[in-house]
């Protein structure tokens, strides 16, 4: 299976991060795995690990978060000059049934959509479709 320098998991919820960073360590997937709890907390650590070997290929986003959103975060990660960032995966994972979550996410600049909490086969199903040569 495919294996990934860096991933960013991002969300407020202890419980799904938790549950994430275990289906990560299980599948070995991932060199290093940074954790944030909101979009700043996010920003921060990009600014901090980027250029570098521990600058995220994928970014896990929540929607509802305090401090900043996905939303929020998704409009400050695209003014970051960053040279990795087209190359970045993000993909929002949510509970959030809103439609208007929905079609805000429909019309962001990011690869997908998933509902939380991501499973063995969707994180499978990632690294297959985007990082497997």
């Amino acid at each position: 299976m495919t294996r990934i320098a860096s991933a960013l998991l991002v969300d407020d919820d202890d419980t799904a991060n938790y549950l994430h960073k275990r289906l990560f360590q299980k599948l070995e997937v991932a060199e290093k795995l940074l954790v944030a709890h909101n979009g700043l907390e996010a920003l921060q650590l990009l600014q901090a690990n980027c250029p570098g070997l521990d600058c995220p290929q994928l970014i896990l986003l929540d929607i509802n978060m305090p401090i900043m959103d996905g939303f929020e975060f998704l409009k400050a990660y695209e003014q970051l000059e960053l040279a990795q960032r087209q190359s970045v995966i993000i993909i929002m994972l949510t509970t959030s049934l809103n439609p208007q979550d929905i079609e805000k996410v429909e019309q962001a600049n990011i690869t997908g959509l998933l509902n939380k909490p991501l499973t063995e086969a969707a994180l499978k199903s990632i690294l297959a479709e985007h990082f497997e040569a």
